[in-house]
């Protein structure tokens, strides 16, 4: 059987949740497809993301960005570790062909190192990039983007100019300049919502709204700790690392992740990412989100979800203070629309399995 080698941007878990059902759906597909997976990743998630028997190499292979916390992006520093890696790309081509090499996969798949995707293509390796964005974009369409050095933008071109494939998966930047492109519909991982058998195991009433307070992949941001008791709604999040509250439940504590609640929520408060905007659609849950207007993504995914799901943005201050009743009832009290069909997931997987039809065997 064919050989799917995955090279994943360790920035945050959003890389991840968007390549996960791609790779379930062409398993399901494909009996026996090996999957090796390269990224700077917790085993443990993996896991608990991909088809069993993935392998997986713990290294990356670039650099996502330096961050403070969920919602800043420290863009001077992030934009100096890209100029030190580029100097370096000759040495990680050559590291990325030994690897490619000691294991020769029939295709690779970047979510969104370019490195890989130009060694595949020395190769002779088929390349396929997936991704809602790229480094060159976000380099470019940052605060920094007028800073960003002639060598540094045209070796991220390149690179993923170098794909056969450049999947975009709704919602996207434009990433109008790359070459073999496809669109596809939004990709998400659906999970059945139970939230009467959610409320019995968390010991509420029924009718209380269960609201996903969701910023995860980045450490530094505790918007619970200064939050008043809340007498109607009830928090969910994956940590409470400001202690218990008699009116949130930490979910890591009792072995659950987000995806093993969002259908059953009734809202989400997020910052902007493409992961929990899709999976919002895609499970019909409103939102109440937190802008980072320096982010070039954040408009498309915006845009995107507001024709989908009730939206509304709150101010930083207002999210610390806890000063969100109002929002929240607004969104609660819209229509429900229908759920959106993550239809880019077999989308994607039909294009995959393409160039991988036929190889392998």
């Amino acid at each position: 059987m064919p050989h799917l080698f995955v090279s994943l941007t360790a920035h945050g878990y959003g890389h991840l949740a968007q390549v996960a059902p791609v790779l379930s759906e062409l398993a399901r597909r494909l009996p026996g497809l090996r999957l090796t997976l390269q990224a700077d990743l917790d085993p443990g998630l993996v896991r608990s993301r991909l088809p069993a028997g993935t392998r997986h190499l713990r290294e990356a292979m670039d650099l996502g960005l330096i961050m403070d916390g969920p919602l800043v992006t420290r863009w001077d520093e992030s934009l100096a570790a890209y100029e030190r890696f580029v100097a370096d790309q000759d040495q990680h081509l050559t590291r990325q062909r030994a690897t490619l090499a000691a294991d020769p996969p029939d295709l690779v798949l970047g979510d969104i190192p370019w490195v890989p995707l130009l060694a595949a293509r020395s190769l002779g390796i088929p390349a396929v990039g997936l991704s809602s964005l790229n480094w060159y974009d976000i380099l470019t369409e940052s605060p920094v983007g007028p800073q960003v050095p002639r060598a540094l933008s045209e070796a991220l071109r390149q690179g993923y100019a170098a794909c056969d494939l450049f999947i975009r998966p709704a919602p996207s930047m434009p990433m109008a300049w790359l070459p073999r492109a496809r669109d596809v519909g939004p990709i998400a991982t659906l999970r059945p919502g139970d939230p009467d058998g959610l409320r019995r195991r968390l010991g509420l009433v029924a009718g209380r709204p269960l609201v996903l307070v969701q910023f995860g992949g980045f450490p530094g941001l505790d918007p619970l700790a200064d939050w008043p008791l809340s007498e109607r709604f009830h928090w969910l999040a994956a940590d409470l690392p400001g202690g218990g509250r008699a009116d949130a439940t930490a979910l890591a504590p009792l072995g659950l992740g987000v995806p093993d609640v969002l259908g059953a929520c009734d809202a989400m408060i997020a910052k902007p990412g493409y992961g929990t905007f899709a999976e919002a659609a895609c499970h019909a849950i409103p939102v109440l989100y937190v802008s980072r207007p320096d982010w070039p993504e954040e408009p498309h995914l915006v845009r995107w979800l507001a024709e989908l799901v009730p939206l509304r943005e709150i101010g930083l201050s207002d999210l610390m203070a806890g000063r969100i009743a109002e929002p929240l009832s607004d969104i609660l009290a819209a229509p429900r629309p229908a759920a959106t069909v993550p239809s880019g997931v077999g989308e994607a997987a039909d294009l995959i399995g393409a160039l991988l039809a036929g190889r392998g065997q």
